[in-house]
């Protein structure tokens, strides 16, 4: 099975039962689903602004049956390269260090941002947001 890396974006939609979170949540059931740790502090940012409890935060991340991985040196300037090519959407660094992680694993990058299919950047991404058409 293709490693699926996720999105803070995917992750959220799943967490908040907003539209794609039935593909998450099929993903995450299947396994093999991966999480970059830039991704994952900003999966806890917004987790914690919706109001949540700090000490709440490990159970939640557990719950998710996502293997956490760290960003490495490669993913990192990656992350940098891609600022110039990803731009004109407005892509931010936890985007770019999913796309970078995504190339490395040889995986597909899932998110809940529709724009990212969009890029010509030889990554494979999945959007989870049914087609507004």
């Amino acid at each position: 099975m293709t490693p699926q890396i996720l999105d803070t974006s995917a992750l959220l939609a799943f967490l908040w039962e907003e539209p794609g979170e039935g593909r998450v949540a099929e993903l995450l059931a299947n396994g093999r689903c991966y999480l970059g740790t830039t991704n994952l502090a900003e999966l806890v940012s917004k987790i914690i602004e919706r109001g949540l409890p700090a000490n709440e935060v490990p159970s939640i991340v557990n719950s998710l049956n996502v293997e956490i991985v760290p960003l490495t040196q490669a993913q990192a300037e990656l992350s940098g390269i891609l600022r110039h090519s990803t731009r004109h959407l407005g892509l931010s660094l936890g985007d770019r260090a999913c796309l970078a992680l995504t190339q490395s694993l040889g995986g597909v990058a899932i998110t809940a941002d529709r724009p990212w299919l969009a890029l010509d950047i030889g990554i494979h991404i999945e959007c989870i947001r049914p087609d507004s058409h």
